[in-house]
């Protein structure tokens, strides 16, 4: 841990909490600073404190930082995370980075807030197991330090609610929006490379990235904050048959923090959305991933199964992996291979200028795995005249 302090200092330099972060107008920042947890140093010392802290884990081997590393874009750069006695979950660890502009957490949008997101891991039988929210205030207010900082900070004794909101508060200091594209878009013509803005005029055009993905400075993210089928479960699961159970299963227990632990640790989870709203169509959907600095957290998707951004470019390019609840908007694209080298390299320039160190390790790696294995290239469908619901309708060929 103390390699990620170290790096923390590096990348948040004393600064006034209280205060907009760099880039962000203070009107817009304020809607996202609860009224019930104003940003204050001790607030967000607290919360530093809490993010880096094991004993909020049952056997004592996990914290935030554990699975959102700040020395690996804040995130823990496997397929799916590792929780107390080495258990697996079910879900890649999303960045925290820039969470605070999200309307909904977690990338089935199950909790509504950054404060009360950050509680939910402490009680996941997977992640940090501490069994209910009383055990989780004794083991904080038993260290009289804590005890102390609570009561600095929020004027009371240790609750969970304000454990959740001294973590939020840390994590809303996490705003890196300083990346090359931003700086383009704001006037510096050299910010981009030549590959890099062409690849820019295909994701808003031919690739049609831009679809799901605006960005702009008044949406910096790139997510339209929405939830989209674009067919990843499809490769290993039949929705239908995971629906029913999933139904049987919520008309049992559709508490909190079933549907947690049904989420991140069992199958059910791949219906995504559907598991929060019972809504048909919201099965398979997640939410639109974030844009900025997406180079530097791999492996991507809900289930971290694509290595590299090459890897999620080519299953764009083929149109998914077609179910029926396969968002209409995903579709073949007949992107050549130097097409897609471009668009990644429009991708590679949305990091943060402090990243900019893990952000050529990661361009070097990605592109020497993809060189080695394309696994999810598929030309043939890339390059269809007609979609698979053409050729359903209207009879075979292409």
């Amino acid at each position: 841990m103390d390699v990620q302090q170290r790096e923390l200092d590096r990348l948040l330099p004393p600064t006034d909490v209280t205060n907009a972060p760099a880039g962000l107008d203070p009107v817009v920042w304020a809607a996202f600073v609860p009224k019930d947890n104003a940003m204050t140093p001790a607030r967000v010392a607290l919360g530093r404190k809490l993010y880096f802290d094991p004993r909020l884990s049952k056997d004592g081997t996990v914290s935030c930082a554990t699975c959102h590393d700040v020395t690996r874009g804040f995130t823990d750069q496997r397929p799916t995370s590792e929780g107390i006695r080495k258990q697996i979950g079910k879900r890649n660890a999303p960045t925290v980075l820039n969470s605070v502009l999200l309307q909904t957490l977690f990338l089935d949008g199950r909790s509504p807030t950054l404060d009360h997101q950050a509680m939910m891991p402490i009680l996941n039988p997977i992640e940090m197991g501490i069994p209910d929210e009383a055990s989780a205030v004794k083991v904080v207010a038993s260290d009289p330090a804590y005890a102390k900082a609570f009561r600095d900070a929020y004027g009371r004794d240790v609750t969970m609610q304000d454990i959740g909101r001294a973590i939020g508060a840390f994590e809303r200091t996490l705003v890196f929006l300083d990346s090359p594209f931003r700086r383009y878009v704001e006037g510096d013509a050299g910010a981009l490379s030549a590959d890099a803005r062409a690849g820019l005029d295909l994701f808003n055009g031919k690739a049609r990235c831009v679809t799901c993905h605006h960005l702009s400075p008044s949406n910096p993210l790139g997510t339209d904050n929405r939830f989209h089928n674009i067919g990843v479960s499809a490769r290993h699961q039949d929705f239908e048959k995971l629906a029913v159970r999933a139904v049987k299963a919520l008309q049992e227990d559709a508490s909190e923090k079933r549907l947690d632990e049904l989420a991140l640790g069992t199958d059910l989870g791949e219906l995504g959305r559907f598991m929060v709203t019972k809504n048909r169509a919201d099965i398979g959907a997640f939410r639109t991933s974030i844009l900025l600095n997406v180079a530097i957290t791999p492996p991507y998707m809900h289930d971290g199964s694509l290595p590299t951004l090459w890897d999620v470019m080519d299953h764009y390019n083929k149109g998914g992996e077609a179910n029926a609840f396969l968002d209409g908007g995903v579709e073949p694209l007949a992107l050549t291979e130097s097409e897609i080298d471009q668009v990644v390299a429009f991708l590679f320039s949305l990091t943060d200028r402090r990243f900019e160190a893990e952000n050529r390790r990661q361009l070097e790696a990605q592109r020497a795995a993809a060189a080695k294995s394309r696994a999810f290239r598929d030309d043939a469908l890339a390059n269809r005249k007609r979609l698979p619901f053409e050729d359903r309708v209207m009879g075979g060929g292409r």
